[in-house]
């Protein structure tokens, strides 16, 4: 399987790291740098994460990570896993 970040993601997870690199650069490189980890591992158990909260299809789960969620979908037909998004799931 092979990982597709969804442009929705890519500009919110840019949002995320410039919000928490105000107050700690290091914290935002690092923050990326496990975020990176957490999904390539995802290719190995790609259902290990809970049936996504947000949708009503088993191919979308809701991985928790540092208080955000990141939302991403299977597709096993295409050998793919889709990062839809990430947010903070304690804002509205």
């Amino acid at each position: 399987m092979h990982i597709r970040r969804h442009s929705d993601f890519t500009e919110h997870l840019f949002e995320i790291l410039d919000y928490i690199a105000r107050d700690n650069f290091s914290a935002s490189v690092l923050f990326l740098s496990e975020l990176n980890d957490h999904i390539r591992h995802i290719v190995d158990f790609p259902y290990q994460y809970r049936r996504s909260i947000y949708f009503d299809d088993d191919t979308v789960r809701d991985m928790i990570f540092h208080g955000y969620t990141i939302v991403y979908e299977i597709h096993p037909e295409d050998d793919l896993i889709e990062i839809l998004d990430i947010f903070n799931r304690n804002k509205p």
